[in-house]
């Protein structure tokens, strides 16, 4: 049964742990294996760790590093960043890793969720649209290597044929909100649930639980995905690893309307 989930994502950036703001100025902010064991210990509901350079530097998965997030990790793990191919897809997998988050690859081939979905499973292949207003009419639109490459593609539109061809759940990720711990774009939020029937999962803006706890009133069972929120602490934001606690989640999820 599904039910809404709350999930840290964090970014690998030089193989150490950074937090971006609209896709800039990466902040080192630790070690990505020790923020898995902290994340243990707080049971959290799943975690998204994305490389953010093998896509923009062409260079493969990780698979050393995947393999050991995977051996630590005691949630769903999803991994994204350099898949290109569903051999690649499947050697992930095959590693332990629940998911595999989809981006640039899908833009540019989008028939490999359909093959990819066929050998692994869709409930393994999550497609990730980096979403970014552009254009003096300021629409939205998916946008791939860090936001440095427009992909000419309406979001709404292109989640729709990617439920089509077999993905298992869709995230979207706000760049104008990433980082800036600002709230959710709620408007996307809410034309995304419009446009599919599939899981989604929303990343980019959540300052706050209250702001997650908006999310799931007015969505339901989605997934709330951040990044900042997790991993910082305070207005000087300073470096904290955490996570709420599961009588704040549950109280949390009450409070939206969500049975536990």
């Amino acid at each position: 049964m599904l039910r809404p989930r709350l999930i840290p994502c964090l970014l690998v950036h030089d193989r150490g742990l950074v937090k971006t703001i609209k896709f800039a100025e990466p902040k080192y902010v630790g070690d990505p294996i020790n923020a898995v064991r902290i994340y243990n210990e707080k049971e959290v509901d799943e975690l998204v760790v994305l490389d953010i350079d093998a896509t923009r530097l062409g260079r493969e998965p990780d698979y050393r590093m995947i393999a050991n997030l995977a051996n630590e990790c005691r949630m769903p793990l999803c991994y994204g960043g350099g898949i290109r191919t569903h051999e690649q897809i499947e050697r992930i997998i095959g590693l332990g890793v629940e998911k595999v988050a989809l981006s640039a690859a899908v833009v540019h081939e989008p028939e490999l969720v359909s093959s990819a979905a066929a050998r692994v499973g869709s409930q393994s292949i999550v497609a990730v649209l980096d979403v970014k207003y552009t254009g003096l009419m300021r629409r939205p639109e998916v946008v791939t290597h860090n936001a440095t490459v427009r992909a000419g593609l309406d979001p709404f539109v292109f989640a729709e044929r990617l439920q089509d061809l077999g993905a298992g759940e869709i995230v979207l990720n706000s760049v104008d909100r990433d980082g800036t711990m600002q709230g959710y774009d709620m408007e996307l939020v809410e034309r995304l649930r419009e446009c599919v029937r599939l899981p989604v999962t929303f990343l980019g803006g959540a300052g706050s639980l209250s702001d997650i706890e908006q999310l799931f009133a007015a969505e339901g069972i989605v997934g709330a995905a951040a990044g900042s929120l997790f991993v910082f602490k305070g207005k000087y934001r300073a470096v904290l690893i955490n996570y709420p606690s599961r009588t704040e989640k549950e109280a949390l999820l009450r409070r939206a309307g969500q049975f536990v």
